[in-house]
This record gives structure tokens, sequence and C-alpha cells, in this order.
């Protein structure tokens, strides 16, 4: 019996594991699925969970139960390429033929001090939650630091003012402005948006070291409640120990078939994969259907065909009335239509259309 190992079941995992369910899929062959919860959360949604705007149940997705799927629920805590073993905390080892690693991303903290031990976390569910409570038990007209500009730290302070008005929510970037991978016309919107509800932006920010209630910009003190940390992110430590060939970003340098090029049976998905773009769940959500397809031509004995991977955009959140986004490369998004466009995005995620 060939056995497919996927470990973790996010955007990539879940989406090789619904293109390998078909029609084609042999009778010698069985899927384990290894991740720490019996469902998916949406982690595209989870600035919402932090912010309370949503609850957690909103934000899962059940795995398909199928007789050629086998999911193990547990903690990873090493992969053995050499003898082809995935072990689990307090289990048996699981022994693979193909391994699929879709194991998502952490934060990066880029050394500062104290920045992983005073800064709260959207990366997981579990970190999410912690998050959530925390901001949410803050006093009245107390302070919200964000510190990352980009897509993320934009969501949630947007949401954070919807979720509780009385709260003085501010956002700090090393850059002259929030969302500075994104064109101008869209920067001066969301910026609009904040000065309208009262969002305060610090543009030029350096963050030399974090403490707790205080944020270090060199030799300023800047006094916060609570800090949310947005400001990078990095492959899992289970990846970044691994002995592959990696980028400057620590994320696996992969072959045309997304294979390890020292280990062709060994596939990486996601946050965790070098790729020409940066990552998200849509990139995700294409890799893992690529992935499958080309197990699905080594079943068969073929050579893989696959196609160039083309992302449609973005979309992004401003609380749940507006949005923004940017479609293919240039066409700027912003109002309503973006905010809807997300919400149908969710509703299909939810209901496994991608």
């Amino acid at each position: 019996m060939k056995n497919i190992v996927i470990l973790g079941g996010g955007y990539g995992g879940l989406s090789t594991v619904l293109e390998l369910l078909n029609d084609q899929f042999p009778d010698d062959a069985h899927i384990t699925l290894v991740d720490r919860m019996p469902y998916q959360g949406l982690k595209t949604e989870y600035y919402a969970l932090a912010s309370g705007t949503i609850s957690d149940i909103a934000i899962r997705v059940q795995y398909p139960v199928d007789s050629r799927l086998t999911i193990k629920y547990g903690e990873i805590i090493d992969i053995n390429t050499e003898n082809q073993l995935v072990q689990l905390q307090n289990d048996e080892p699981i022994s693979y033929d193909q391994l699929v690693i879709a194991l998502g991303c952490t934060d990066r903290y880029h050394g500062i001090p104290g920045a992983d031990i005073f800064t709260n976390s959207i990366q997981s569910l579990s970190a999410t939650r912690r998050t959530y409570q925390e901001v949410n038990d803050i006093k009245p007209y107390g302070q919200v630091t964000i510190v990352g500009g980009g897509l993320s730290g934009v969501e949630i302070a947007a949401e954070l003012r919807e979720s509780r008005s009385d709260l003085n929510v501010r956002i700090l970037d090393r850059g002259d402005s929030i969302l500075s991978s994104f064109p101008k016309k869209l920067q001066s919107y969301v910026r609009g948006w904040f000065e309208e509800h009262d969002i305060e932006m610090r543009g030029n920010i350096c963050v030399t070291e974090v403490e707790p209630n205080i944020i270090h910009n060199k030799d300023e003190k800047i006094n916060t409640d609570i800090t949310v940390w947005t400001a990078g992110i990095q492959p899992v430590e289970l990846v970044q120990n691994l002995d592959f060939d990696k980028d400057n970003q620590g994320r696996v340098i992969l072959n045309e078939y997304h294979q390890v090029p020292s280990k062709p049976n060994v596939y990486v998905v996601g946050d965790c994969a070098s790729l020409p773009f940066s990552p998200s769940a849509q990139a995700a959500e294409a890799q893992g259907k690529q992935v499958a397809e080309v197990i699905q031509a080594i079943w068969k004995e073929e050579t893989p065909k696959l196609g160039k991977i083309k992302l449609k955009g973005v979309l992004g959140s401003l609380g749940k009335k507006e949005g923004f986004g940017v479609m293919g490369k240039k066409t700027v998004m912003t109002g309503r239509v973006p905010r809807v466009l997300k919400s149908g995005v969710l509703w299909m995620s939810k209901n496994h259309f991608g």
C-alpha cells in the first residue's frame, strides 16, 4: 500500500487532499493527513477572530470523510527523510512513500529582543485565541499597538475599530506608509479610511526592543497595553531545521514539480516553499493542486505537465462593510465591492470550492 502523508491541513495541505481524492485514485494507495486540530482554521480570517467580530466556529472547515483518508491528530516533532518516517509526540512514527510538507509559517521577529515574549500573534489558531482574550480584556480606552503595516496589520486594526470603538488603535510600520507593497491609490484610500476612523498611523519606525507595555523605537519609548505582531513571517521551526537548500527567507528551494531536488518524493507547499510570489492562501491552494497532479502523473508513470500558477489578486477588509483589492497586477478596487468579494471567497473556502 502506497502511503501519501500530508503534514498540515491548511490551505495547501487540504487542497492536495481534495485534488487527490477523485475517481483516478489507485486501489493500492492511501492518504494520511496529520494536523493538530480536527478541522482547518481559515487563517485569512484570524484577524477577525482576534478582534472579536466573529466566533471561532465561523472559521472552521471540516476535513473530508473518506475511506481512502486517515487523519492523525498530534504534534509533529521530527521528519526523517532518510528513513521516510514522520515522528509524532507520544505516538508511533508514520512511514511514507510520498510526503507533502504544508506546515505553514510562524512569526519572524528579526532578532528584536523581547518581541517573541511580549507581543501577541495571529499566526496559529491557538495563538489567535489567546490574542482575542487579551485584546478584549483591555480596559476601556486602552491602547492596542499593531507592529507591521502590511495586509494582516491593516485588517486587524480596522476590525478592532469595529469591535471596540472605545479602544485607541495604533499601527506602526518601518516604511513611509501602510500597505507599502500595494499601489499608491490603494494606500491613499486605506490611509483616508484610517484617519476617518481615528486609527493612528506611524511610519519610519525602527523597533529595537519590546518590553511589557513598551515598544522601543530606538531611543523613544512607545507606551501600549497590548502589542500585536504582524511584522513578518518565516517557515515553522520544524522546516527551518530540515537539511534542505533554502532561499534567504528560509523557504525550501524546489524543482519545477514542487519537489525537494535531493528528495523527489518530498514536496513542500505554501508558506514553507520558495515561490516566485508572496505567500498567500491562494498560492498555497494552487500549489497543492499541482502537487496532487504530479503525484497522479507518477502513479500513471507519466511526465507531469504543469501550467504556470496565476494568482487572481489580493483582497483586504476594512471592517465588515468596506474593503480594498488588487485584481491581476494593476486593477485597484476600493469600497463595498471588494468586501463582498472577500465574503464570497470565505464562503467558497468553507464549502471546499477553493
